[in-house]
This record gives C-alpha cells, sequence and structure tokens, in this order.
C-alpha cells in the first residue's frame, strides 16, 4: 500500500522566500544598462579628453578620478597618446608595454595585449574598466604554490612521515 503524503501548509513567511527568489531569477535575466558617473557608454565616446580653460561643457578630465584628471590635464606623455591614438584607430589587436596608460571611453570594446614582464596578456577593455590603469589587468606576480612537507625543504624535515 502507498503512503499518504501529509499536506504541507506554506506559511506566510515561506511564501515571501519564494516570492523574493522568484523576482531575483526575472532580475538576473534583465541587461541593465551601464552608466559611468551618470552618462551612457555613447555619450561618454562623445565628449573629448580635455576642453579649453573657456568652454563651459563637460569633458572625460571632469568626471575621472583625481590621478587620471591630472595626468589628462598635464596632456598625456607622448608613449601614452601614441597609444591612444592607435588603439583608437585600430580594429585589430594592438600590444603595449606602456601599463601606466588609463582606460578611455574611446577604448572601450578593444583589445589590447599587455605585457607583463613575460609574456603580453590579452585583454578586452569594457565600460567598467574605464578609470583604471592598464597594468591592473595584467598581474606580473604569479601565487606561490608550495610543495608537501619534507621534500627536501631542511635537515630536519627528513623524519617527518610521508604519507
Amino acid at each position: 500500500m502507498g503512503r499518504k503524503k501529509k499536506k504541507m501548509f506554506r506559511t506566510p513567511k515561506i511564501a515571501r522566500r519564494q516570492a523574493r527568489k522568484r523576482r531575483s531569477k526575472l532580475a538576473g535575466r534583465r541587461e541593465r544598462e551601464f552608466l559611468y558617473r551618470g552618462y551612457k557608454i555613447d555619450e561618454l565616446k562623445a565628449m573629448p579628453l580635455v576642453l579649453p580653460d573657456d568652454d563651459p561643457g563637460i569633458c572625460i578630465a571632469d568626471i575621472v578620478p583625481a590621478k587620471v584628471r591630472r595626468t589628462l590635464l598635464n596632456g598625456l606623455p607622448r608613449e601614452q597618446q601614441h597609444l591612444y591614438d592607435r588603439v583608437v584607430k585600430s580594429e585589430r589587436t594592438v600590444r603595449t608595454h606602456c601599463r601606466s596608460m588609463y582606460v578611455m571611453p574611446a577604448m572601450v570594446g578593444k583589445t589590447i595585449a599587455i605585457h607583463n614582464g613575460q609574456k603580453f596578456v590579452e585583454v578586452e577593455l569594457r565600460e567598467q574598466m574605464i578609470g583604471h590603469a592598464l597594468g591592473e589587468f595584467a598581474p606580473t606576480r604569479r601565487g606561490v604554490t608550495h610543495t608537501g612537507v619534507g621534500v627536501g625543504a631542511t635537515r630536519g624535515s627528513k623524519h617527518v612521515a610521508l604519507k
């Protein structure tokens, strides 16, 4: 004979939890448009990097963090200006050793190969990277992986039992 199932009643707490779960799944599917300091990526790409002092408009230098702003207002160094021009014009991957260059809105969507001291690491530039240095996306150090106990480390470790 089959066993009768006991009917479970949904408490209000369980009902709220299930409704919250359904809502979170719906919200996860919706793709939100990216905003950087309140501006859409198309608006950012249309802005100039720096404006003359007498122009009251807004530029990229007005909305990026202070360190990037100072770099832009002083003028990009020759190496960075050359890289910026190459990246904006190029359709292919651009290789660079210039890790101190900041990601600008015009560079979004391009692929850059950044040197990490050993090899070039290919990075696709996304909207979330604006204002960050290229070197942040190509780490120069790897984590240390230690071996097990007593693998020729010291003389004292030879008495440690190995499994």
